[in-house]
Parts: structure tokens; C-alpha cells; sequence
């Protein structure tokens, strides 16, 4: 009941005051609302100000997160160079060497088309003669096999067949020495365009040495016995089917080894030179 006549007197209280005092409520009533509208504002903006904090501190920790590591710095070659070769600890991993068939790293053989050609060319022939020697009787005239070796009746008037009716084995053993040399040219052949193998030519070296030597002391055995095979042909028989045939087996092994010779003295210079430098700089 109270409330209601509150209510009332207050209405009463209105309606008898003067124009003024109710202008004056009305301008109090407004700043009291302006003033709640500053202090909402105000907090309003206090709230946009702890915003935008918290907008900074995370753009911060942002850009710490993404901010680039300092660059590792390696010193394992530091290591490596402060150390002494000739103590060299087990942490320090060497590189594996190149594999011989590998594209990097691979020594190259030094190869020469004329040398491979001969190499080539004679191990057939070399062959077909072997054939014949070994084969004697059956491989001269009159013999069941003759026919493989028909061109060799030259040979048995130029040779005579003395020899093989006193059993002198010089002939067969001069045809195994050429089966030897014949191996190893071709395995220099191998070893030079095959596999590049860096030893190939010494390979070739040895292989034209012993068919150089071998005729050496084929010509030197007939001059000493004073040409007892070949002494009872003609000087033209003799100059075209022995001087002239056998001389290209003195000639050419004679260049192959000169050339070959070369190339591995050099290398073995080079390969001395490289060793003096490297013991010099572990002097020094």
C-alpha cells in the first residue's frame, strides 16, 4: 500500500513544480545517462585497449616462434684439420674408394688403336700355326688332317722334316710359349676396353716382351746351329717365307713395347712425384 502513494505524492510533486525545475531534472536525468554512457564507453574502451595487448603479445610470440635458428656451425672439419694425420682417431670417417666400374673416380686406360688391331688380329693366326705344330704328322702332307693346314706345304719344304724325325722338341715348345702370349694379349684386350683396368698395359707390355723375345731366340737358335732347319732353301725362298714373315713379329712387338714402356714409366714418375710431395708435406 505504501508504494502506490509513493507513487502518487511523487506524481503530485511533478504536476506543481515549476517549468524550470523540471527542465532542470530532465537536463540531470541526461548527464546522469551521459555519464553512464561515458563510463560504458570508457570501459568499452579499456576492453578494446586489453584487446589490442593481448593482439601484441601474441603477434610476438608468433614471430619468436618463426624467427630463423642460428645456422649449426660444423666443426668436424675444424676437427679433422686440427688433428694429426699421422694419429688419426676411429670417429673420423674416410670416403670408400671408387669402385673400378664406377663412372667417378675411375682411372681411364690409355688405349691405341693400332696395338689392340695387332693383338687382335694375330691371335687366330697365332692359333691356326699352334694347331699345325701340335698336330705334326697328321697335319703335314700325306697326313688325314692336312686339309686344315693345306697352305703349310710350303712351310714343310722350308722347314724340312728333319726335326720331327729326330724328335727335337723346340717347335712345340715355342708353340706353347705362343698359346701363353696369345692369353695375354687378349686379356689386354679385356682389361683395356672391357673392365679399364689400370694395369692393362702392363699386361701388354709383358704379353709383347715374351713374343718379342721368343722370336729373337727363334732366329738367334738357327743362326748358332748354322741354319740347320732352313739352310737348304733358296735365298728367295728364304727372304719371303721366313725373313719377311717372322720380321713382323720383331717389328711390331719391338713398337708395342716401346710405346707401352713409355706410357708406364711415365705413370710410374708421376706416381713417385705425387709420393715426394706428399712425404714433404708431412714433413713440413
Amino acid at each position: 500500500m505504501g508504494l502506490p502513494i509513493l507513487s502518487a505524492a511523487y506524481m503530485a510533486r511533478i504536476e506543481s513544480s515549476t517549468p524550470e525545475e523540471t527542465a532542470g531534472d530532465k537536463k540531470n536525468g541526461k548527464r546522469s545517462r551521459n555519464c553512464t554512457t561515458s563510463f560504458g564507453d570508457s570501459s568499452a574502451a579499456g576492453a578494446g585497449t586489453t584487446e589490442s595487448a593481448v593482439d601484441i603479445n601474441a603477434r610476438r610470440g608468433r614471430r619468436q616462434r618463426t624467427r630463423r635458428a642460428p645456422p649449426l656451425i660444423d666443426t668436424r672439419e675444424k676437427t679433422a684439420k686440427s688433428i694429426s694425420p699421422e694419429v688419426e682417431p676411429h670417429f673420423l670417417v674416410h670416403p670408400a674408394p671408387a669402385s673400378p666400374h664406377s663412372t667417378t673416380r675411375t682411372m681411364t686406360v690409355k688405349t691405341y688403336s693400332w696395338i689392340s688391331l695387332w693383338f687382335l688380329i694375330t691371335a687366330p693366326v697365332i692359333a691356326w700355326d699352334v694347331g699345325y705344330c701340335f698336330m705334326r704328322p697328321r697335319s703335314m702332307e700325306g697326313g688325314d688332317l692336312h686339309w686344315l693346314w693345306s697352305p703349310y706345304s710350303i712351310y714343310q719344304r722350308v722347314y724340312g722334316i728333319p726335326a720331327l724325325e729326330e724328335g727335337d722338341g723346340f717347335t712345340n715348345a715355342q708353340s706353347l710359349m705362343n698359346v701363353l702370349e696369345t692369353l695375354l694379349n687378349l686379356f689386354y684386350l679385356y682389361t683395356a676396353h672391357v673392365s679399364a683396368w689400370p694395369p692393362a698395359p702392363l699386361i701388354g707390355f709383358t704379353a709383347a716382351s715374351l713374343t718379342l723375345a721368343k722370336t729373337i731366340l727363334y732366329w738367334a737358335q738357327e743362326y748358332f746351329c748354322n741354319y740347320c732347319a732352313v739352310g737348304h732353301n733358296s735365298l728367295y725362298d728364304l727372304t719371303v717365307y721366313w725373313l719377311i714373315p717372322n720380321g713382323f713379329w720383331i717389328v711390331v712387338p719391338t713398337l708395342i713395347v716401346w710405346q707401352l714402356g713409355k706410357d708406364l714409366v711415365g705413370s710410374l714418375n708421376l706416381a713417385h712425384a705425387a709420393s715426394v710431395k706428399a712425404a714433404s708435406g708431412k714433413k713440413n
